[in-house]
């Protein structure tokens, strides 16, 4: 969670270095000139939103960055069309197209995680998924309910994932989701 400007920068750097932005003395480079980079702005207005909603300081200026990232944020969302809440990505993140994306508020995401269009992570009985660290979920994938998902799993297009997979090194697919390939397994 964003507290702190070294989260925050720590943060951005990450999302940076997963979204091949380059950031030379705090300046992005980015390939194309004229045309701004979207999912990044969103990824960037997401982030200070997040740290200004999470470091609860009370004054005005603060107050008044916490309403302008809000905004920027919101608008951006519309535009792309994400229904992404705050705090719930770890650093890391990419979002490599525009699309319906819509997660939960509580779900929670580690770091290095890339989200594809038509994504829906939602809850099922009360229960929100909670995925691990370098997780790929592919275009139309939905996860839902109380699940699990471990460390470094790929996630199949238009999977519907209602159980938990902790186990690492994985790929899932199918509707219901099921195990195709064990990188453990496969390199005995």
């Amino acid at each position: 969670m964003l507290k702190n400007k070294a989260n925050l920068k720590y943060f951005l750097n990450q999302d940076a270095k997963a979204n091949d932005i380059v950031i030379l003395n705090g300046y992005e480079r980015f390939l194309t000139i004229f045309t701004p980079n979207l999912l990044w702005l969103f990824i960037k207005y997401l982030r200070h939103y997040e740290y200004y909603l999470n470091a609860n300081k009370k004054d005005i200026l603060s107050r008044i960055k916490r309403k302008y990232y809000l905004v920027k944020y919101k608008k951006l969302s519309y535009k792309l069309g994400f229904s992404i809440p705050p705090n719930v990505f770890g650093p890391g993140v990419r979002i490599p197209h525009y699309g319906t994306i819509v997660i939960h508020p509580f779900v929670k995401i580690g770091a290095n995680c890339v989200i594809q269009t038509g994504v829906n992570i939602g809850v099922n009985n009360g229960g929100v998924p909670t995925l691990g660290d370098n997780v790929y979920i592919g275009p139309g994938a939905k996860l839902f309910g109380n699940i699990i998902i471990g460390n470094d799993v790929a996630i199949g297009a238009n999977t519907v994932v209602t159980k938990s997979f902790s186990q690492s090194n994985i790929t899932i697919v199918g509707v219901p989701a099921k195990i195709i390939k064990n990188q453990k397994a496969d390199e005995r």
